[in-house]
């Protein structure tokens, strides 16, 4: 839980740009052309544990360089470059590059369970307590145009198997009916792709289907 954090303002200076923008970048940019084949390829190396399967796919577009995913047990539907590949478990999906540099988890959130009021005071309150633990970390949170927020954590230390530091996106999508749930995806990238990845959550966010 966030509880008792130090928040992460969510000031005019975050408020530079209210919207993610791919840049002109399509998935094509981030697909390894294979018609899909990867989906359907199991890596015991990422298997997060006995419960985890891989996803649903439900469609491939090769000439747009995805695959349309089916996370079923969060209810989420998502567009992933080819030749990712796409697990779940019970609370979560997960979604990685075939060279791993690239990962993606996306869960469902209960504010109230994790001590917070709303999307905002998750955005900013996470921030906060990932920065108290590791103050190498930075963090900016700003709200977007449509109501979601994003917090950014620049120098994020690396994981087993990284070559560099990391930069990872949370992306917070409230529910619009009930502030009291939401969405969160989170995007991890070397430090050096940090802008190829924002374009990429652009990407990402844009072909999100979520079940409310």
């Amino acid at each position: 839980m966030l509880t008792g954090a130090a928040a992460v303002c969510i000031g005019a200076p975050a408020r530079a740009a209210d919207q993610l923008d791919a840049g002109g970048l399509t998935f094509l940019d981030f697909a390894t052309q294979d018609n899909g084949a990867s989906f359907h390829r199991g890596d015991g190396m990422i298997a997060g544990g006995p419960n985890q399967v891989s996803s649903r796919v439900l469609g491939v577009e090769s000439s747009k360089g995805l695959a349309r995913i089916r996370f079923e047990q969060i209810r989420i539907t998502m567009a992933i470059p080819l030749g990712w590949q796409a697990t779940e478990d019970w609370e979560r999906g997960v979604a990685y590059s075939s060279d791993k540099r690239y990962r993606l988890v996306v869960w469902r959130v209960d504010f109230d369970f994790e001590g917070v009021k709303d999307a905002e005071h998750y955005a900013s309150s996470k921030g906060g307590a990932i920065q108290s633990r590791r103050p190498t970390v930075k963090a900016q949170a700003r709200r977007l145009g449509d109501g979601t927020y994003l917090v950014v954590f620049e120098n994020a230390p690396k994981a087993q198997g990284d070559a560099e530091p990391r930069t990872v996106f949370d992306l917070v999508i409230p529910q619009p009916r009930n502030p009291k749930l939401g969405v969160l995806m989170t995007l991890g990238v070397p430090a050096s792709d940090a802008g190829r990845g924002l374009k990429l959550l652009a990407l990402l966010k844009e072909n999100i289907r979520i079940d409310w």
